[in-house]
């Protein structure tokens, strides 16, 4: 593969990864830094949580998009011969590991962003749509029951290499399971914080059906 066209797709998923759409919305629609109120975290979740319901379900979306692009730069590759078929479950994890990575150190705010959940998940929704559903609706389950985001991502994101092992959709790959349990293990790295409030009894819940208080221009 040539060299170069690598180290431009690689900067193009960082730099999509990087896109602080919490920060940037914000402070352009509502001149609100989502750091510098609730959680103080650069994501979706805060978002919800200091903007309400219309500002984080678009941030959410703005995040898995990230996500899902940069993924899909693999398949570009491909289509334009410069990577083989056999080699693009591999190019699509790097890419979106590296957005992911992006996400969570975006070059444009300093360094400080969000947990990258939204964009984990689109990046498993450009590798395998049918688990990334599972994972969702195990994470919407979870959510609606506890009110806790930061379980039901922990739990919906140990589900797509277990499911993956089990072979729920077709036979394993190997390269697959192995990338789902490190993401796995990644997620509850950046949620060691949450996972001590939940074992206190002290994590914020959301409730996804409770009104949003009205937020307006500053």
């Amino acid at each position: 593969m040539n060299v170069t066209l690598l180290i431009i797709t690689i900067i193009a998923a960082y730099l999509l990864g990087s896109i602080p759409s919490s920060v940037w919305y914000g402070i352009g629609y509502f001149g609100i830094d989502v750091r510098k109120h609730g959680s103080g975290n650069a994501g979706a979740t805060n978002t919800f949580r200091v903007l309400g319901k219309r500002a984080g379900t678009i941030v959410m979306l703005i995040d898995v998009m990230k996500g899902w692009t940069a993924t899909c730069l693999a398949s570009m590759l491909f289509y334009m011969g410069a990577i083989a078929e056999t080699d693009i479950l591999m190019y699509k994890i790097i890419f979106g590991v590296i957005a992911i990575v992006g996400h969570i150190f975006p070059i444009f705010v300093g360094f400080k962003g969000g947990k990258g959940i939204a964009t984990l998940l689109g990046m498993v929704l450009a590798i395998h749509p049918e688990l990334a559903a599972m994972s969702i609706t195990i994470f919407l389950l979870t959510l609606i029951a506890s009110q806790f985001v930061s379980l039901s991502s922990i739990l919906a994101t140990l589900a797509f290499p277990v499911l993956s092992l089990l072979g729920v959709f077709g036979q394993p790959e190997t390269l697959l399971v192995i990338f789902g349990f490190v993401m796995f293990v990644l997620v509850v790295i950046t949620h060691q914080k949450n996972i001590v409030r939940l074992l206190n009894g002290n994590e914020s819940r959301v409730n996804i059906f409770a009104k949003s208080k009205s937020k307006g221009h500053s």
